[in-house]
């Protein structure tokens, strides 16, 4: 689930947000007006749709300064989603 948000349950609105953030990482040069208009549909704001473009180009931007510089991901980034899940199971268990 924490690899692919479609395997996940999530609002509408969440999920409208995550398509947008795929297209716009994976295909830039498509996005048209209609991918901000569902955002609208889906009760977003200019203001958030506008911030949430940059937080998804920050993200793609940094990602590939790092990919590009060889740096690699720190230790848990690399945890497999058992792993993921039992470490924020933990996290919880110790709140």
């Amino acid at each position: 689930m924490i690899y692919d948000y479609r395997r996940t349950p999530l609002s509408r609105e969440d999920r409208a947000l995550c398509d947008f953030a795929a297209k716009l990482t994976l295909h830039p040069g498509a996005m048209e007006k209609s991918d901000f208009d569902r955002l609208i549909e889906h009760g977003f704001t200019d203001e958030q749709i506008t911030l949430g473009v940059q937080v998804i180009g920050y993200f793609n931007y940094i990602n590939r300064v790092a990919e590009g510089l060889g740096v690699d991901p720190e230790p848990w980034m690399k945890l497999t989603p058992s792993e993921w899940r039992q470490k924020k199971s933990n996290q919880r268990n110790i709140s």
